[in-house]
């Protein structure tokens, strides 16, 4: 078997636009690298406004919590979901500010491919605010087309599990095909059979930064 590509990310941010989005897009490889590397999830939206969504909150700490994510490192905030085209600017500050105060090496964020108008806008300004930074783009299955994985994180089986424990706690969308933990085992599969793994995460490639190590 080839030698995996090391990377070297001491701060990672991931980047969604609802809850459940950073855990269907990364969730394994958050699990595989958390204890490792400083992870911060961001999520722009906690979708309060749709009173059928109030427990999304609760669930999604709960989801946080499985991967490892301490609370002081999971920021949910409260963008209005489906209106952030409208909300460019803030967004866009929003993330600068994040920039600054965290300083994260790799970001994770939505994929180009997505057909979601606040996933897409996410990963727009994700792109304006973190230049100079390796950007990677994740499928949310329900709202991509068109991706291909061309970056390739080998997990763990037991890194599978426990994103599947995580979306779980996702009450609200216990009865939705991409909860199925059948389809996510699957996803991790074929994407460990395009890198000859027995499982990987599978991101696009926005922006990669990178240098040559001689050592």
């Amino acid at each position: 078997m080839n030698q995996n590509l090391q990377i070297y990310g001491k701060k990672v941010c991931c980047i969604g636009a609802h809850p459940d989005d950073i855990e269907l897009g990364c969730g394994a490889l958050i699990a595989n690298i958390v204890g490792k590397s400083e992870v911060l999830c961001v999520t722009l939206s906690d979708n309060q406004k749709n009173p059928s969504l109030l427990g999304l909150v609760d669930e999604h700490k709960a989801s946080m919590a499985v991967l490892g994510i301490d609370a002081d490192h999971d920021m949910l905030l409260d963008f209005e979901t489906r209106r952030f085209p409208h909300q460019r600017q803030e967004i866009l500050e929003t993330l600068l500010a994040i920039k600054r105060s965290f300083q994260p090496d790799i970001i994770l964020v939505h994929t180009k491919n997505d057909i979601h108008q606040d996933h897409i806008t996410v990963m727009d300004e994700a792109l304006r605010a973190f230049r100079g930074t390796t950007v990677l783009g994740f499928d949310v299955l329900r709202s991509s087309y068109g991706f291909f994985p061309h970056f390739l994180f080998e997990v763990t089986e037991q890194d599978v599990d426990k994103k599947i424990a995580a979306l779980a706690e996702y009450k609200t969308y216990a009865d939705r095909y991409y909860f199925e933990s059948s389809i996510t085992r699957a996803t991790m599969i074929r994407h460990g059979a395009l890198a000859e793994r027995p499982f990987a995460e599978g991101f696009d490639l926005l922006r990669v930064v990178a240098q040559f190590g001689f050592d």
